[in-house]
This record gives C-alpha cells, sequence and structure tokens, in this order.
C-alpha cells in the first residue's frame, strides 16, 4: 500500500526510529551591521520562528528519509515488477534526501502576506523549493509550482494578485557551510491592509532581483528561483497543450524561463509524467553550464541534450564539422533530401515481379507476384523496414501454407519446408533486406546512380555537391538524415534480438512447467494449500510471474529516442528545417517550448515565428515575448545595439533595467593579457571570457587562468560572463552571420565589455 501524501510533498516519510533532537534555536539571519535596522525583531522574529520549525522538521525528515533508504536498499525484491518498483521507491527517496542534504532550511525561497476577507484575516504563506508539512500535516513550505504559490511569483504593483506584501531572502554560506539569510528585500501592494502580524516592513532602494544582477558569475548559473519576475513567471506557467513560442533578446532570461518551465510542467501537468519532457540546448558548453538548474529546483526526470546528441554520430556534435560548400549545406538542411531517405528505403522493398517456383518434398509450389505483393502490405503503415521484415516473412509463408496446405501436406511440416527452403530464402532476402542506417546514407552520398534514383528533382551540380570520396565522414548537416534513416529503418539486429528473446522465452516456460510439474509430483496432499496456489482457477498469473525476466535479452533502450510528451528547445533560432523533423520525430503530439531570438540567427531569419513554424508543419502556436533585458547592462547594450540593427533594422532588442557604471572600451589587441590581470587582480570571483582569440591566458607561473574561457561566438549563446573581451570584431565576418555573431559576443557580459583591435 502507498503511504498517504500530502499535496505538496512527492510521497510520506515514515517516522524515524532515531532518538529525538533538542530543537535547534538559532536565528536564521545574520545580517551585515550595515543592514542592522532589518534585524529589528518586529521585522524578523515571527520569520525566524517559522524557519526554526522548517530547519527542525527537515532534520526530522532527512533521519527518516536515512532510515527509510536503509530499509529499501535492505529489502530483496527478485521479481520483476517488484524490483522495478522498489528501484522507483529508492531513486524518489534519494532524489528528496539530496535536495534536503544540498539546501537545508535555505529550501525558503521567501514568504507573502495573502489578504484577508470578511472574518477571515490575512495569512503568511512561506514558499519553498519543495512543499513541506509538520508532523500534524501543517504546511510550512507550500512547493513554488504549486498553485497556491503562483502570487508570490505573479504579483506587481498594477496587479498585486491578492497580496499585501512579499518578502524574498537572501541566503549566504556561513560557518560550518550553514545558511544563514544575510539580507531580505520586502515589497508591500497594500499599506492600509492588515500585515498578519506584521509591524512594518524594510523596504530597500533596490530590489532583491535588480541586487543579484550584479553578483559575479561562477562556472554554473547561478540559482535565481527566488527572483523569478512576473513576466517570466506567467510563461513559465502556460499550458503546454500546443507549441509556444518564447521570444526575446539577449539577457531577458529567456533560458531561465525554460529551464524552470521544464521543473514547473513535471509537477504540474500529471499528463507528462508518462512520456517525460526532452529539453534540448545549443551545444555542450550550455549543457555544462545549466546541468545544476534543474536538480536545485527538485526536478531530475527532465532528459537533457543537444540536437547532435540524438544521434549515435554526432556525440560529439560540439567537435563535428559543418559542411564547407554552401550548396551542400542548404540541401542537406532542408527538408527535401528526408523524402529521398524514404525513396531509399522503398528501393530496398522491392516485391518480386515474377512467379517464383519453390520446390518441397510433396509438390512445387508457385508464388505469385499477388502473394509477395499481399504480403509486402501486412504491417502497419509507420513500420520501420527491419521491424517490419519479419511480419512480411510470416505473411508470406502463412498465405502460402493456407492455400497449399491439405490432408496429404500437414500445414506444419509445409510451413517448416518453406521457411527454410533457401531459394525462398534468397528471393526474399533480395526482395526485402536487412538494412543498416547508416549504410543507407553512405550510399547515397557514394553512389551517383542511387541519389538519381531516390532523388530526381536535383540537379547535375546539386548531386555534384552532395558526392563525397569518403561518404562517412560525417558533418553536422548529415545527423538529421542519419536519424531519419534510422526512425525509418529501425535496428539492424533487431529481429535476431527478438527471435533470441521468443526462444529464451519458450525456455524459461519450458523449464517453469517442469519445476511445477515436479512440485505437484511431490505434494502428496492434492487439496494442498501449494497445489491449488499453483494450479487453481486463479493461478496463470502466478505461474507467469516465475518466468526469469532477468534471463531475457534486452536492449538499453535509447533515452533519447522518445517520443516525450513535451519538448523544450533553447536557441530554436538556429534549427534547420532538417534538425526541426528530428524534434518533431520525439514531440509528435506538437506540444513544444521554442525558445529563441530571431535577431540571434546566424544565418538570418526573415519570416515571422508563425511563418517559420508553419512550414515545418505547426500552425496551432502561442507567442509569448521577453523585452526587459536583466543581464546586460546600459551601457553594453548602447554600443551592441547598432550593431545588430545595421543588419535587422526591425531586431528585438530588449531594454536594460541597470547600469554598471563601466563605459566600453576600446584598446589594441596587444594589450590582452594585461587586461585580463588587472581585471582578475580587482576581482576574487567571476568569470572572464576572451571571444575571437584562441590563446588561452597563462599567470606569471605559465599555468592555464580557470577564470578566463575561450568562446566562439557559437559556443558563446545561452552563457554569460562577468567580463567579455572581444578581439578584432571585424573578422568575424560579414553580413548577417558577422552582425549577429558580434551581437551575441557583446551581449554576453554581465558587467564589462572589451573590445580589442589591430596587432596581437
Amino acid at each position: 500500500m502507498r503511504p498517504e501524501t500530502h499535496p505538496d510533498q512527492p510521497f510520506a516519510v515514515a517516522p524515524s526510529s532515531r532518538a529525538p533532537q533538542p530543537p535547534d534555536t538559532r536565528s536564521v539571519f545574520a545580517l551585515p551591521p550595515v543592514l542592522a535596522r532589518k534585524s529589528a525583531p518586529a521585522l524578523i522574529a515571527a520569520d525566524d520562528a517559522h524557519l526554526a520549525a522548517v530547519r527542525g522538521r527537515l532534520a526530522e525528515e532527512i533521519a527518516a528519509l536515512e532510515d527509510r533508504l536503509t530499509r529499501l536498499r535492505a529489502t530483496h525484491a527478485r521479481l520483476g515488477q517488484e524490483a522495478l518498483d522498489r528501484d522507483l521507491e529508492i531513486h524518489r527517496t534519494t532524489s528528496r534526501l539530496q535536495l534536503l542534504r544540498r539546501f537545508g532550511v535555505d529550501l525558503c525561497l521567501g514568504r507573502m502576506v495573502v489578504a484577508g476577507s470578511g472574518e477571515r484575516p490575512a495569512e503568511r504563506v512561506y514558499i519553498g523549493r519543495i512543499g513541506l508539512s509538520d508532523a500534524a500535516g501543517h504546511r510550512l513550505l507550500v512547493d513554488w509550482r504549486a498553485p497556491a504559490a503562483e502570487p508570490f511569483f505573479a504579483a506587481t504593483h498594477a496587479d498585486p494578485a491578492g497580496l499585501v506584501s512579499r518578502r524574498r531572502y537572501r541566503w549566504s554560506s556561513g560557518p560550518g557551510n550553514e545558511r544563514r539569510i544575510t539580507d531580505y528585500w520586502d515589497e508591500v501592494f497594500d499599506p492600509s491592509a492588515d500585515g498578519a502580524g506584521d509591524a512594518a516592513a524594510a523596504l530597500d532602494d533596490q530590489s532583491a532581483f535588480i541586487a543579484s544582477l550584479g553578483a559575479s558569475r561562477s562556472p554554473r548559473m547561478r540559482d535565481v528561483l527566488a527572483t523569478i519576475q512576473a513576466d517570466q513567471d506567467a510563461i513559465i506557467r502556460a499550458s503546454s497543450r500546443d507549441a509556444l513560442v518564447v521570444d526575446g533578446g539577449p539577457g531577458t532570461g529567456k533560458t531561465v524561463v525554460a529551464l524552470h518551465r521544464a521543473a514547473y510542467l513535471m509537477h504540474a501537468e500529471q499528463r507528462l509524467s508518462h512520456g517525460g519532457i526532452l529539453f534540448v540546448g545549443p551545444h555542450r558548453p550550455y549543457l555544462a553550464y545549466v546541468e545544476d538548474v534543474l536538480p536545485s529546483l527538485g526536478e531530475d526526470s527532465v532528459r537533457v541534450c543537444t540536437v547532435p546528441d540524438m544521434v549515435p554520430e554526432g556525440r560529439d556534435g560540439d567537435r563535428m564539422a559543418e559542411e564547407p560548400d554552401p550548396l551542400c549545406r542548404s540541401l542537406k538542411s532542408g527538408s527535401r533530401l528526408l523524402d529521398a531517405v524514404a525513396a531509399a528505403v522503398r528501393y530496398h522493398e522491392q516485391a518480386p515481379r515474377d512467379p517464383l517456383l519453390v520446390e518441397t518434398p510433396w509438390r512445387d509450389v508457385v508464388i505469385e507476384p499477388d502473394a509477395w505483393a499481399e504480403a509486402f502490405d501486412a504491417p502497419a503503415p509507420g513500420t520501420a523496414h527491419n521491424d517490419a521484415r519479419d511480419e512480411v516473412w510470416d505473411a508470406l509463408i502463412g498465405a502460402l501454407v493456407e492455400d497449399h496446405a491439405d490432408e496429404d501436406l500437414p500445414a506444419r511440416a509445409l510451413d517448416r519446408s518453406l521457411r527454410q527452403n533457401t531459394a525462398l530464402q534468397r528471393a526474399f532476402v533480395a526482395a526485402w533486406p536487412v538494412l543498416d542506417p547508416v549504410g543507407v546514407i553512405a550510399d547515397l552520398w557514394a553512389v551517383p546512380a542511387f541519389l538519381r534514383v531516390c532523388a530526381p528533382w536535383l540537379g547535375d551540380a546539386e548531386r555534384e555537391a552532395l558526392r563525397r570520396e569518403d561518404a562517412r565522414a560525417w558533418t553536422r548537416q548529415d545527423l538529421p538524415l542519419l536519424d531519419e534513416a534510422r526512425a525509418l529503418i529501425g535496428d539492424p539486429a533487431g529481429a535476431r534480438r527478438r527471435r533470441r528473446q521468443e526462444a529464451v522465452t519458450a525456455e524459461e516456460r519450458e523449464y517453469r512447467e517442469r519445476v511445477l510439474d515436479e512440485l505437484l509430483a511431490a505434494d502428496d496432499d492434492k487439496e494442498s494449500a501449494i497445489t491449488g496456489f499453483f494450479f487453481g482457477e486463479d493461478s496463470a498469473g502466478v505461474r507467469e510471474m516465475l518466468l526469469d525476466e532477468e534471463a531475457l535479452p534486452r536492449r538499453d533502450p535509447d533515452a533519447l529516442a522518445g517520443p516525450f510528451a513535451h519538448v523544450i528547445v533553447d536557441e530554436a533560432q538556429e534549427l534547420s528545417d532538417a534538425e526541426w523533423a528530428m524534434l518533431l520525430r520525439r514531440g509528435p503530439s506538437h506540444s513544444l517550448t521554442i525558445v529563441g531570438d530571431r535577431a540571434q540567427a546566424r544565418h538570418g531569419f526573415g519570416e515571422t515565428w508563425a511563418d517559420r513554424l508553419a512550414r515545418i508543419g505547426l500552425r496551432r502556436v502561442a507567442q509569448a515575448s521577453l523585452r526587459i533585458n536583466y543581464r546586460t547592462p546600459e551601457e553594453v547594450m548602447a554600443a551592441a545595439e547598432p550593431v545588430i540593427r545595421a543588419a535587422l533594422p526591425d531586431a528585438n532588442v530588449p531594454v536594460s533595467v541597470r547600469a554598471s557604471g563601466i563605459p566600453v572600451r576600446y584598446a589594441s589587441a596587444a594589450e590582452r593579457d594585461r587586461i585580463i590581470a588587472e581585471w582578475l587582480a580587482a576581482h576574487a570571483e567571476g568569470i572572464a571570457c576572451v571571444i575571437g582569440d584562441d590563446r588561452p591566458y597563462r599567470d606569471a607561473r605559465g599555468a592555464v587562468e580557470p577564470r578566463v574561457r575561450l568562446c566562439t561566438p557559437l559556443t558563446a549563446k545561452g552563457l554569460e560572463f562577468d567580463l567579455v573581451v572581444l578581439v578584432d570584431p571585424e573578422l568575424l565576418g560579414e553580413g548577417i552571420e558577422g552582425a549577429v555573431d558580434r551581437y551575441v559576443a557583446m551581449t554576453r557580459a554581465t558587467q564589462e565589455l572589451v573590445v580589442l583591435t589591430g596587432e596581437r
């Protein structure tokens, strides 16, 4: 029986067998002297008491989870489903335990005071990364994804969403890595309302969110859950039924929205739990940068990858070459060549046009073309070529047996004879061979006649552009075609694996029946419980459970093959039509979150989002825009905006909400190392990035400085750095591609931008 759960908790926790510990009464507030006015008991006493209760409950739950995990791991579960259930429970318990150990009391993001009405008083509600209740079931923290938490993020002074006030905490590590509140920020929406016991609010001249924007960057994306803004939250909580485009310029929080939306949807929409969510990022440095975000939000079941990761040949996708020839790149990026892949598969599904004479020990059997054609139609539409092969073979043999078996020619004997007939086997292999998806695509590039048959619309120059001496020297543009081939063809070893599995299953069943027969023979009492259990009217299910599932051959499933219930793709403006086909195959319901900026498309994006997506088959599309730049300071945007508008006058350039006070600097490329050294000396924390120069920065001892990254405009997409040193921006190219690369490079800076030109 599953334990009863609280709505805000993934599962209930059994009481710990450990002795209760005395309550920890230390204050969670450790405000610096400069914020002494915020330390007044009237301002923090209620929060301190509540967070002390949270801390105590967390200690109890951690102890209980540890005990539960120990018991689960000691449980022996031999049967397949039982073992699976135990493993899933271990995973859930471990995930929650890791989250509680990681955050502790700083699971609490802040609190809000909900206005009362009539006789109902105002209520103070605390928001957490997860839900938490005390032993009596009283709510201590509301999960940030729950509907009750929505006003905490959505409230604005224009629309308070029923709140009197809101407080956000800033947590920092103290001695022993204990988490303490080192600052907080209050917003009051209704000064005249009852404040649920608050004597006053401590108002700052800048919000916690704005203050956090100036913090130093680290190798991983900072935790920003507590400071999600109303425009971002509305997108995070939007329905996933259809496709949603999130359009926004640099620094508007598109990636933040995309990641938090993944965590929110997995919690809020139960229908997504069956297929799950696939999150697609632009490149591997991006995935490394954001890999900590979803676990910090209490979500570890979302699949995260790049487009090349979806294909085995692309697992090193960040190092894969692009097609050097523009015509070849254009052809492979479009959707038309996907039709050529389908034609290449159909080319290998040719029913014989002439009768085939098959000799058997009894009589000759003539197989007419109609019999072949009927067998070829047996598989259901959409069945992969290799998977359908056994169905075609069985349909052909079955039809022949039905037509020719009689009293003198038993069906079983004829079936066996036909299946073992060498001439029939050869004819079938020629008509429907086992295909290798990689080999089919290689043949298209290596055999001009084959490409001409499969893609008759191509001209001579186009076929020549696609021809390749080394047919398997894959580029990034080959990956969607390889993916299409795998989807249409299936696993070359699949049929062999299925036959082996059937044989092993048959052997296991035979062994099971033999054991049960021996058990029955050894039981003198035919009315005993053992006999009834294994041989009674309801014993079929019990007998089937004895099948040893561990003996069955298995293939590790492709975790990225899908289908997924929802797909989220960041930097979507860069996807080609062929790459979109890969995503739509994994999200066939067209439940998508599409995040991007048309002005950051390196190869141009002249259409609207609606037109672009209609071209790939998406017609039910909603769109949301983010127009506030939270990351890039005014000084940097003032320099970057003319760069992109020169190429794209209608670019969606967002408005910055802050200034760093540091003007953009221009200097000689020869000063690169001096500028970086001075910045490192002045900043004990933070990350610098050099774009346009692949020489690593070394310190006085010759060691490579880990706080200085080297990026191209392409690998910098989606990332942010305190200092960006852009070297020779004019060398990044001309036209739209060059302008976009410069714009992307400049807008990665959160504090300071330095542009270098000239001799190095």
